[in-house]
């Protein structure tokens, strides 16, 4: 290992930067699909009838108890065979989705059932509608309580992104690979990528960290105590 060995590497800086983009998207794209469903499948888990709570209860079980690769493989040659074919992007989004939701469904609603009751009394005093109440008086004071797990949670998504290398997107790991087999700097690269690896996770911490003081404990706040 040495200089030269890194400059071999970092000389793809093109193809490392279209994989650090291509880690963003999906996890952009993955992260708020998965917590928006989340959010549903938590008041579903607590609201809905008791056939679709049992149905959510086995889908997190599901997802929560089984490997996120396993998922993955399933998604994108397991469902082929029953008719839904998707390209390699779209299927690792879905997976990253589907993922995401169990955790954040099991976050969101321990946030939700710490709510008190006497606000769900008030909103009924008040004349709310359900969908009223829950997003007026349920959601801002329940991401309040669970940002901190979710922002955890979004960050292990963001890692675990780099799983879709193994159905060929063009992340990260997949320009790791592709760079270690044409240079055979394998351990260079490895390096270099989890070096990059490294500052994007503290970069999107810092970022959910931001979006929590401004919306969430900002915004949020500001509609619970209308």
């Amino acid at each position: 290992m040495s200089l030269s060995s890194f400059i071999d590497v970092l000389s793809a800086w093109p193809s490392l930067l279209n994989g650090l983009v291509m880690t963003i998207v999906i996890t952009a794209v993955a992260s708020f699909l998965g917590v928006c469903l989340g959010t549903l499948c938590a008041w579903g888990s607590l609201k809905a009838r008791k056939f679709l709570r049992i149905i959510i209860r086995c889908y997190v079980e599901f997802t929560r108890n089984t490997p996120f690769l396993g998922q993955i493989f399933f998604i994108f040659f397991g469902l082929p065979t029953l008719g839904l074919k998707m390209n390699s992007l779209t299927a690792a989004i879905v997976a990253m989705t589907f993922n995401l939701t169990a955790y954040a469904c099991e976050i969101i609603r321990a946030g939700i059932e710490a709510t008190p009751r006497g606000q769900f009394e008030a909103s009924d005093a008040l004349g709310l509608k359900p969908v009223q109440t829950f997003f007026l008086v349920v959601i801002p004071p329940a991401f309040q309580r669970v940002w901190p797990a979710m922002t955890s949670q979004l960050v292990i998504i963001l890692l675990a992104s780099a799983l879709c290398s193994q159905i060929s997107v063009a992340e990260l790991s997949y320009v790791a690979n592709v760079i270690a087999s044409r240079t055979f700097r394998n351990f260079e690269a490895y390096i270099v990528v989890t070096i990059l690896y490294l500052f994007l996770a503290i970069f999107f911490r810092k970022l959910l960290v931001w979006v929590g003081h401004q919306f969430v404990f900002g915004h949020f706040g500001t509609v619970g105590q209308r």
